[in-house]
C-alpha cells in the first residue's frame, strides 16, 4: 500500500444480493462512493458532511454508513435522522449498518430521564430491531448493497448482549446464518474477481486506531470466527467505527493477517472515524477527546487494478491523507 500523509502501519507492518449494475475495468470509469460512521444524533455535522460529500463527488455510486446512526435508537431518532438525511444530497444507494447506540433505548425510563439502574425499563430487544428494520428497509442487520458493481456487505450484532448476559453490554454476536452468508458471498465475488467492501460498526482486535487500545479489545464474542472468514481474501476491505479515532492518525488503514487462513498478504482495514466527536489516545492506555468542531469521513475509488481510500475533513472541507491499496485479483478485462 502506497500512503501520502501518514504511514500505514499495523499487525503486520506492511504499507438480500445485490449483483453488479455498473461496469469499471481497464477502460471502464472509476468508481467513487463514500463511507461514514458514528453519527449519534449530531444532524447538523451529518448535514455538512452530505453537503461536502456531493461537492467533491457528486455522482458518487452509494453511502456507505458504518453504524451508530442515532444516539440511542428511539423511532423519532430515526425519524429525525431521515428527515435531515431527506433535505441534503446523497446518492440512491444506502448501505445502513447497525451500531451498538441502536440499543440504547432500555437505558431510558422516557427520552428525558436516564435510568440504567432499571434497565431494560420495559423495553423489549425485539423492538429495537424492529426499529432499525423499519428505518433500513430490511428484515436483517447483513446485506448486500451494490455500489457501481462493487459490492458492498453490511455486518451486525444478532443480539443485544446484555439481554443474554447481565455481565455484557455491547458485545456483538453473529449467528450461524451470518456467517455462512459473508462465506458464500465472499466466496462468489472472489470467484468474479472483485473486491469486497465490507461494513461493521465494531472495529476488529489489533487492526486500525484505538484496537489496540483494553477499550476496543473484546467487542466481539466471536472474533476468531469472523477473522478466519476475512482472512481468506486479499481484495477484502473491511470498515470499521465506533471508536470515534481521529483519521490523522498512521494506523488508520492496515493490512491484517490472520493465520492459518493461507493468505500471507492479509486483508484491508480502515478506520471510519465520525461524524459526532473524535477521539484519539491519552497515552495512558485509554483515550482522550480532542473537542472542538470534529467531522469525519471516507471517499473510496475503485478502478481495475487499485482502491484509493481517502480521508476527509467535513469541517475544512479538506482532504487529509490518502492511500493506494492494489488489487490482486482485478478482472483482467472491463465487466
Amino acid at each position: 500500500m502506497v500512503a501520502a500523509g501518514g504511514a500505514a502501519a499495523g499487525v503486520t507492518m506492511l504499507p438480500g444480493q445485490a449483483e453488479a449494475q455498473g461496469k469499471w475495468g481497464p477502460r471502464g470509469p472509476v468508481v467513487r462512493f463514500n463511507i461514514l460512521s458514528d453519527i449519534q444524533g449530531d444532524l447538523t455535522d451529518f448535514g455538512k458532511a452530505l453537503d461536502d460529500l456531493h461537492a467533491i463527488n457528486p455522482g458518487s455510486a452509494g453511502l456507505g454508513i458504518a453504524g451508530d446512526l442515532t444516539p440511542r435508537g428511539y423511532d423519532f431518532e430515526y425519524a429525525q435522522l431521515r428527515s435531515t438525511f431527506d433535505k441534503h444530497p446523497h446518492p440512491r444507494e444506502v448501505a445502513w449498518a447497525i451500531g451498538n447506540h441502536e440499543f440504547y433505548v432500555p437505558k431510558w425510563r422516557d427520552p428525558d430521564t436516564l435510568a440504567q439502574e432499571t434497565w431494560p425499563n420495559g423495553t423489549t430487544e425485539d423492538s429495537l430491531f424492529r426499529s432499525f428494520y423499519r428505518f433500513a428497509g430490511r428484515n436483517t442487520v447483513y446485506s448486500e448493497t451494490s455500489f457501481g458493481g462493487v459490492p458492498a456487505l453490511c455486518l451486525g450484532t444478532e443480539r443485544y448482549a446484555k439481554y443474554h448476559d447481565p455481565k455484557l453490554w455491547d458485545e456483538v454476536w453473529m449467528s450461524d446464518g451470518q456467517f455462512t452468508w459473508l462465506e458464500q458471498r465472499l466466496r462468489y465475488w472472489s470467484n468474479r474477481r472483485s473486491p469486497v467492501m465490507v461494513l461493521t460498526h465494531h472495529p476488529l482486535p489489533n487492526t486500525v486506531s484505538g484496537t489496540h487500545n483494553k477499550l476496543y479489545r473484546s467487542d466481539y464474542l466471536q472474533p476468531d470466527r469472523l477473522l478466519s472468514i476475512l482472512g481468506r481474501y486479499r481484495d477484502v476491505f473491511l470498515f470499521s467505527g465506533h471508536t470515534h479515532w481521529d483519521l490523522n492518525l498512521s494506523d488508520w488503514v492496515v493490512r491484517r493477517v490472520v493465520p492459518g487462513t493461507g493468505n500471507l498478504e492479509g486483508f484491508t482495514v480502515v478506520n471510519t472515524a465520525a461524524v459526532q466527536t473524535g477521539w484519539t489516545d491519552d497515552g495512558k492506555g485509554g483515550e482522550v477527546s480532542l473537542g472542538g468542531a470534529f467531522n469525519q469521513g471516507l471517499q473510496v475509488e475503485v478502478s481495475s487494478g487499485s482502491v484509493v481510500i481517502k480521508a476527509r475533513d467535513f469541517t475544512t472541507k479538506t482532504w487529509l491523507k490518502q492511500i493506494t491499496v492494489p488489487l490482486h485479483n482485478s478482472r483482467p478485462r472491463e465487466w
